[in-house]
């Protein structure tokens, strides 16, 4: 059985008030000091020794005789002597000006030298001092952060926690292209982000997520900042949706929660999305169960592209289930279960190996890897036949669990992280996963169906696009000019127009107006946006169709045009 956590979660509450706030500016500031502040007052004192120094050593340089060429009497004026010790004194030298030095004014240059490097010595060892100081190298990196945040020449997210979830999130919004900037209160998960090695350099910010002044040294009050994915823990991730809704109500934040009355405290600051990834498993575990069909298909939908489609679960809700577990995730998972009528009994493990003689299924939901792998291999061996779905906290046990091959992977970092990503990467393809979440059976079967028949058995892959002069030019063009296009000629072979590309348009948006799995003879118009779901290699044949004017006549008309102009016009001319 596939991983069935990997849904995208809905909100389903209507906002029926808007918080009254204020306009405030977002705070940058963070505690600490500023580096020129910091320079000021540290080199303060070694300053003002080489600035007496300095002083005394002019005037006195101007105070003593000396002789002018012809030997008559001579004094430096002030500008002389000020000339004199700028290049001498910072060891550069030049030469006795404007005349030959007397001996008075030699000795006097000779003490102001020894002075000038005692006073220099002390003002190096003091800067080196200072550029040694952690609050200094600090005050420096911010700066450093506030301007890369500030010239982000693109869109950018705002991660909030670099942990399991915050890295796969970072992973593949690097793949797609899209920018980011990440804060962690681990010096060490900042590092991660050299290590990782992604596409762009990605500003890492060390702080404490739930700080205004953090978040907005990250970009919140950026005019490019296009949302913010708090992916730490509870109370840090409510701080973020209270600080992103009252400081920037315009910019979308995603949540990760592991509490329902956390969850319901962030409601109120109207999130774009709430996710719970315990209580979801229970949810997507009991639809495995009641319409394995619809989640059968959800499932397949979700993969990664060209996945087999997964065996459904078959005469599993007639029989005990048993839930073990000692926190949250064991009570959600139960009461989940419970929900759709099954008979679920929850066992500590603090008491052992629970009886699973006469289990249909068991969820091993302990709070540690390897007790949750102990617990379910004693079950497998005393009954061979029990479903078992096993929870993965940290990824240091991924490759054993893998190995274990649960019939169910329960790895929150990994429902997070897709959630998330539905959100932000593809929200209108997974709007029709929600659709079909909320489809029955007989209708999943039917539209399985069409997907084996069209795309083939792998898990297809999406895009999507609008019929304009950008995304479709040669498409834009004909419909603007009044000529007819339907969805299933959009689709058809640029080579055959009687065989359909291995593709489904799964959702048609016209305007505000959105047509799941559209019919192929419906009419297109000029800007509709097509979501798409097809097999990789197909996506290049339409793209001939939306690019090329003589490709879009054929696949309408069935007449092949010349490509050219010349040629074009000489066919004309012929048929003239």
């Amino acid at each position: 059985m596939g991983n069935p956590l990997l849904i995208l979660t809905t909100r389903d509450r209507v906002r029926r008030q808007v918080l009254r706030r204020r306009a405030v500016a977002v705070p940058t500031e963070v505690p600490g000091t500023d580096a020129i502040f910091l320079v000021l007052r540290r080199m303060r004192t070694p300053l003002i020794v080489l600035i007496v120094i300095f002083t005394i050593a002019v005037v006195g340089l101007s105070l003593m005789p000396g002789q002018d060429g012809d030997g008559n009497p001579h004094r430096m004026t002030m500008f002389d002597a000020f000339y004199f010790m700028s290049y001498t004194a910072t060891t550069i030298g030049f030469g006795e000006i404007p005349h030959s030095f007397s001996y008075p004014q030699r000795m006097w240059v000779t003490a102001s030298i020894y002075l000038s490097v005692i006073g220099w010595a002390y003002a190096i060892s003091a800067l080196f001092a200072l550029v040694q100081e952690s609050g200094f190298r600090e005050a420096i990196r911010i700066q450093r952060l506030r301007r890369r945040v500030r010239s982000m020449p693109e869109p950018f997210l705002i991660i909030a926690g670099y942990g399991q979830a915050g890295r796969a999130v970072a992973r593949v919004l690097d793949e797609h292209g899209r920018r980011f900037v990440v804060i962690d209160h681990s010096h060490a998960k900042v590092d991660a982000l050299a290590i990782d090695q992604h596409r762009e350099d990605v500003p890492g910010i060390e702080g404490a997520v739930d700080n205004p002044a953090v978040l907005g040294l990250a970009g919140l009050g950026h005019p490019l900042c296009e949302g913010v994915l708090a992916l730490t823990n509870d109370a840090d991730n409510l701080a973020v949706v209270m600080n992103v809704h009252l400081l920037r109500p315009e910019v979308p934040v995603i949540a990760r929660c592991d509490n329902r009355r956390t969850a319901a405290r962030m409601a109120d600051f109207d999130p774009a999305a709430v996710i719970n990834p315990y209580d979801r498993y229970g949810h997507y575990l009991g639809l495995a169960l009641k319409r394995p069909a619809t989640f059968q298909l959800a499932t397949w939908l979700m993969d990664p592209a060209d996945s087999p489609l997964l065996q459904r679960l078959e005469s599993l809700t007639d029989g005990r289930w048993i839930v073990v577990g000692d926190g949250r995730f064991g009570d959600e998972v139960a009461r989940d279960l419970t929900a759709i009528g099954l008979d679920v009994t929850v066992a500590d493990p603090a008491y052992g190996n629970p009886d699973v003689t006469n289990v249909v299924g068991m969820v091993a939901g302990a709070e540690s890897d390897v007790e949750n792998l102990a617990l379910a291999a004693h079950a497998r061996l005393e009954n061979p036949d029990i479903f078992l779905a096993v929870r993965q906290r940290s990824n240091l046990q991924a490759a054993t669990m893998q190995a274990f091959a649960a019939d169910s992977l329960f790895v929150p970092s990994e429902l997070v992280a897709r959630e998330v990503l539905a959100h932000i990467i593809s929200p209108d393809y997974w709007a029709f996963i929600d659709h079909v979440l909320n489809a029955d059976d007989e209708w999943s079967e039917d539209v399985l169906a069409r997907f084996l028949e069209r795309v083939g058995g792998g898990t297809p892959t999406s895009t999507e696009f609008a019929l304009d002069g950008a995304a479709a030019p040669a498409v834009a063009r004909w419909l603007r000019d009044g000529k007819r296009l339907t969805i299933g000629q959009l689709i058809a072979d640029p080579e055959d127009r009687f065989t359909p590309l291995p593709m489904l348009v799964v959702s048609l948006i016209r305007g505000e107006e959105t047509t799941f799995l559209p019919d192929e003879d419906t009419e297109l118009r000029a800007d509709d946006l097509l979501v798409i779901a097809a097999r990789p290699e197909a996506l290049d044949d339409l793209d001939e169709t939306l690019t090329h004017d003589h490709t879009v006549h054929y696949v309408t008309t069935g007449e092949v045009r010349p490509e050219t102009w010349l040629f074009r016009t000489l066919a004309d001319l012929r048929r003239g």
